[in-house]
Formats: C-alpha cells, structure tokens, sequence
C-alpha cells in the first residue's frame, strides 16, 4: 500500500496541472466558472439607432458608442478590461525598446476567427492601416513590421509616450482587429453587412434601425459566455424604454430620464443602475474664432457657463448623479488637472454681457443639443434666455449630427460631451489642438504645447505641460463645462448581473461574456 501512494500523488499532481493549464487558456483561475453551455437570451434597449458602421471597429472614430457592439462581435491586442485599463487580449504581452521608438507585441497562439480563420500578425497590420480613428497614431509610426505569424513590431519616428494611451484604450479603434483575408474578399460595405470577429459573440442579423442580434461563441478564449443570445434594440424614447422594461420585453434599459428613473423605481419589480463617468458634458462654442461674433469675447462665454445652475440641472437630468466639473478631463485620469466648477451666477452674467456690450443681451443663433440629450439642450437654453442670450435649439439624428460636427458645418453654440478613453492628452486631441478633428479652432501656444508635450519623455514635465494646456482652456473659457456624466438605467427581474461598470470607467454593459441572467 506504501507503494501506491507515490504513483497516487503523482497522478494527482497531473490532474492538478492539468487543470491549472486549462484554466489558464481560458482566464485567470478567479474569472472561470465551470463551463455550462450558454443559455437564455438578454435584450437591451439602447437609446440611439445603431448604424452598419457600428459593426466594424476600423469606423471607430473617437466617439465610444460603437464599443455596445464591438465588445460583443471583436476583440483587441489591448483593451480596457476589469481591474485593468489597458489589458493584454490578443496580446499576450508587449514591450517597449530602449529608445521608445519600438513596440513588440506578442500575440495570443491558436486563436479563430468566427469563419474559421486563423487570427495572425497579418491581421493586426491589416486593422491597423485601415482604422479611421488612428490618424494621429499613424502619424507617429514608420513602419509596422511583421515578426513572425505572431509577433508584430511597430516602429515609430520617435518616441511617444502616449502610443499604448491611443492604442491600447478606448480612444482609437486600432487595436481592434477584422480577418485581413474576409475583409479583402467582401470590401468594407460587405463587412458592415456580415461582420466577422474573434469576440464572445457571432453576428446573427441586424435589422437597420430596429435591433441587432448576436450568439455565443462558445469557443470564445477568455472564457465561454453565459447567455446564448443577446438582442440589442433600438428604442430612442425614453418613456418606450422603460414600458418595454415593465412589460419584460427588455432586460436592461440603457439611460432613463429623471421622471421615468423615479417611476421605475417605486416598482419592486425593478431595480435601478448608475453607470458613467467617461463622458463630460460641456458648452462649445463655434463661433468663438470668428472675431464678429459676440462668442469671440471671453466676457460672453464666461456669462453663458455661469448663467446655467448646473446643480439644478444636474437633478433634473440625472437624479443629481452626476458630478459637477470645471474640466473636460475627468479628474481619474492621468495628467488631470482638478478644476472646481463654474458657480451659477446669473446677475454676474448680465454684468459681464454689459461690459462686452450687450447689457439687453443677443441672438446667438442655433444651439445643438448632443443627440439624445435634448431635453438638457432644452434646460440649457431657458437659462440662457433668462440672461438675455437667446438661441434657437435645433435637434438633430446623432448620425447627421456627428457628420455635420466633423464636417464642421455647425454653427452657434452646442451642448457637447467628450467620451474619448486614455488620459488628458488623448482626451484634449481631437478637440483642444486646432487640427483636431472636431476643432473649430485654436490657440498657436496651446498647439506648441501640446506637440512639445508629445515628444517628452519625462512623465513628470509631461504632466506640468498638460495641466499648463488644462489651466490656459479655463483661464480662457475655450469650454464651458457642466458635468462628468453618471445616469440611470433599469434592469429587469430576469438579469442576475448586467455587468455594468466592471469596467472603470465604462458606462455599458461590458464585457459581455460577464452578463448573466438568473438560473431557472
């Protein structure tokens, strides 16, 4: 018998290793459960149309809406994950060289697209050059070079500090990797119609304007998904959201306005979920470079911002969530410089449009609320008027909104929100430098600055180059911020976990693999 205890252990040990192995190719031993095959179906209503582009991460173009879908469908070398911002996926790992001008990637072995194709460095190069929202990254790299099958350098004319911040986060969609050979057979529009991806789940159909609906992959790396199928909706009102949330139709209704939030929450049935605190709502003024228009006095901006009770706003919007703000970088991430917000002085905005000369106030022309928060555009404008500043509020649908920003065709004023992921330096770049995407202009010296803090490799002069560009947009008004942006969704009787916030910060459900509904 003592012979056989040995040969015991041993095997024991074996089955161990085993099945720490499997657990490893499959996530952390702390995130895998056993392995049940995917069961039940989850529906959302979302509050805006999701358009075809939304299926493919190469359209991502520094708004984070389109990561509803891509979470689902795709995968990244490196993308925010619980615990962990900037998370090796596809990536196992990466490194940087001695001269900051290299990054090597390490990609994860074996991997399958949804149609059966191998995942390669191929693939990752392919995603990269066609990204639209990687133009500044693209600007910094000479040359991608592909290693082996499964490793990837790219190479850069310098160092830049901030490569992972736009690669490795939400703020670009370039590390979001397509099939290199389905993409090149299909073209772009076939993609869009017929996404394949290496995500937790497989597109089923989508249905422009009305849902979208995806399946399992049950051979998902990380982990096998829970629920089997997911059903996202397209619900714009409110009020719709919610009935359909009564009546079980849904499971999770995304982004409830304050009436409808209080309504549902009387019902025990019910339960309400804040999630936010990526975006920052904020005042932009367009005509602020034309040196005709009243916006092109600091007198005046400051009047608009201090003319709103962004605390009352706050309530009514947001059942007072939210948390009010004197910056567009959220004081969470890196380089932020905390700025107290502005106080609601209205006596002091009639006085300052006096001294710019305009004591009976002015016609400023359109207000664009951000699509959908239009009942905010609403409130914001009263106030406005009260000081004499009277716009005319004009709705718009978000995808004729969003081409109409890029295009720079708006004009007025808007009641904005920056979502952009990272730190201070990818959320000011496409708004603060003047060549930024959605700039309507701006300042020669904040342009030096943040080119020069680009180049710097020392973190801690970065930092004081940054906070420098975050102090001069307050000195100057070039915003008016209201608040970072935290709002209520409900969640139906069914949902056991809707894995809101498992990311920090991500608003929305995410990843997707986590959510699960309640055992039978």
């Amino acid at each position: 018998m003592n012979l056989e205890r040995p040969s015991r252990r041993w095997s024991v040990s074996c089955l161990i290793g085993a099945a720490l192995c499997a657990l490893l190719l499959h996530g952390s031993v702390g995130t895998v459960e056993a392995q049940t095959k995917p069961e039940g179906e989850m529906r959302w209503a979302l509050y805006v149309t999701v358009p075809p582009a939304w299926l493919d991460p190469g359209e991502v173009q520094g708004f984070i809406t389109p990561f509803w879908v891509l979470y689902g469908l795709h995968d990244a070398l490196v993308k925010p994950m619980p615990g962990n911002i900037m998370t090796p996926s596809l990536a196992e790992s990466w490194t940087l060289s001695p001269d900051q001008k290299t990054y090597e990637f390490k990609l994860r072995q074996g991997l399958k697209f949804h149609n059966g194709d191998l995942f390669t460095a191929e693939d990752v190069k392919f995603s990269f050059l066609r990204a639209k929202s990687a133009r500044i990254l693209k600007e910094k790299v000479r040359e991608i070079e592909i290693v082996d099958p499964y490793k990837v350098r790219f190479h850069l004319h310098e160092p830049f500090p901030d490569f992972m911040a736009f690669y490795g986060t939400l703020a670009t969609g370039a590390s979001w990797v397509v099939p290199k050979k389905y993409v090149e057979k299909v073209g772009d529009d076939g993609f869009k119609k017929q996404p394949i991806g290496l995500g937790p789940y497989k597109f089923v159909s989508n249905t422009p304007g009305i849902e979208i609906v995806m399946e399992a992959n049950e051979s998902y790396w990380r982990k096998m998904p829970s629920v089997k199928r997911l059903v996202f909706k397209s619900v714009p009102e409110a009020t719709t959201r919610a009935a359909m949330l009564k009546k079980g139709e849904v499971d999770i209704a995304y982004l409830l306005d304050a009436p409808t939030a209080l309504e549902l929450k009387r019902d025990s049935n019910l339960r309400l979920a804040f999630s936010g605190a990526i975006g920052i709502h904020f005042l932009d003024f367009f005509d602020q470079w034309d040196p005709k228009s009243p916006w092109a006095d600091k007198r005046v901006r400051l009047a608009a911002i201090e003319a709103v009770d962004l605390r009352s706003l706050n309530e009514a919007e947001n059942l007072g969530a939210s948390r009010l703000t004197g910056n567009i970088v959220p004081r969470s991430f890196d380089f932020a410089l905390p700025i107290e917000p502005y106080a609601y002085d209205p006596a002091k905005a009639k006085q300052l449009l006096a001294e710019a000369g305009y004591p009976s106030g002015f016609a400023a022309g359109d207000l664009y609320p951000w699509p959908p928060y239009f009942s905010m555009g609403e409130a914001i404008g009263g106030y406005l008027a009260a000081v004499g500043i009277k716009t005319r509020i004009r709705t718009m649908e978000r995808a004729a909104f969003y081409a109409a920003l890029a295009s720079k065709k708006l004009r007025g004023l808007c009641v904005c929100i920056n979502a952009v992921y990272g730190n201070a330096a990818s959320r000011m770049a496409e708004t603060v430098p003047s060549d930024g995407a959605f700039a309507y202009g701006g300042y020669p010296d904040v342009d030096a600055l943040y080119k020069q803090q680009a180049r710097e490799p020392d973190r801690k002069k970065r930092e004081a180059l940054l906070r420098q560009i975050q102090q001069v947009l307050h000195e100057r008004v070039r915003f008016g911020p209201i608040y970072d942006y935290i709002w209520p969704s409900g969640v139906g009787p069914r949902v056991e976990d809707p894995a809101l916030m498992l990311i920090d910060p991500y608003p929305w459900s995410a990843p997707l693999e986590e959510v699960r509904l309640k055992k039978r």
